[in-house]
């Protein structure tokens, strides 16, 4: 059964599973998809194209699948994907992808606070925080577990590793290495993000790891690739979360932060 406000506007076409409930004076266009359990609060806008896995939650005033804010939109139909159990907090803002993609995507039990904005194009990978005032423009990829604090901006087609931690009112304009944590203005990198990996469970032998990676790398005055290469002579058959990081970085179109 469908929990539906009065004052709700919910087009018949819209596809929505048993135990969606719906606040009031919600918006809910034709080519929505909801899935079962989610709350979707009051004011809350699904536009065309929006996708609701399992279990997510909507709060007041979000905005998800409005067309993208970029000129080479021309109107064609695009997505966005939202996974199971993610919350979207007051007055979120979510737009949809443009061809060059086809959608926006974000991952499974993710948390996006209030007053965030996710752009065109964007894929934010499973257990993601953005807190209060993120901004993000379009093309950024966003890996698992990674932590952005409050009012943290995101240049377009920048790119933030999995696990890693982004202070808060950092403007990224580089990309941002997995389990790396990254502060002050102008941001660099001050370690990796030693708490973060305890409470997700990594043993003491992987953060050692990382940590001798990290210091090898962006701490001992070389450049980055001579730093790689320092290590892998050191290190010839890394372990796997370090291997992880070097591919990042060889394959980082903008730079990455030291």
């Amino acid at each position: 059964m469908v929990r539906c406000h009065p004052t709700a506007v919910v087009s018949p076409k819209a596809r929505i599973a048993d135990g969606v409930s719906i606040g009031p004076y919600s918006i809910i266009e034709d080519d929505v998809e909801i899935g079962e359990d989610c709350e979707i609060g009051s004011h809350v806008v699904l536009a065309n194209g929006a996708r609701l896995g399992r279990e997510c939650r909507v709060f007041t005033g979000a905005v998800i699948a409005n067309p993208p804010q970029d000129l080479k939109y021309a109107g064609e139909p695009t997505l966005v994907y939202i996974g199971d159990r993610t919350t979207i907090r007051e007055f979120v803002t979510i737009n949809r992808g443009t061809k060059a993609s086809g959608a926006v995507r974000i991952g499974c039990d993710c948390l996006v606070m209030a007053y965030c904005h996710v752009a065109h194009d964007c894929v934010i990978e499973d257990h993601v925080i953005l807190s209060n005032v993120v901004q993000l423009a379009g093309h950024v990829h966003i890996g698992e577990w990674a932590v952005l604090g409050g009012v943290v901006k995101v240049h377009q087609f920048c790119a933030i590793g999995k696990h890693a931690m982004v202070g808060a009112d950092a403007k990224i304009v580089k990309d941002v290495p997995p389990y790396a944590l990254v502060g002050r203005e102008p941001p660099r990198i001050e370690g990796i993000n030693r708490v973060g990996l305890r409470r997700r469970g990594f043993p003491e032998h992987v953060i050692q790891a990382l940590e001798e990676f990290y210091r090898v790398v962006f701490f001992s005055g070389w450049n980055t690739s001579d730093g790689i290469a320092r290590y892998l002579e050191l290190h010839p058959e890394p372990i796997a979360e370090v291997q992880e990081c070097i591919e990042f970085i060889r394959r980082s179109q903008r730079g990455v932060y030291r």
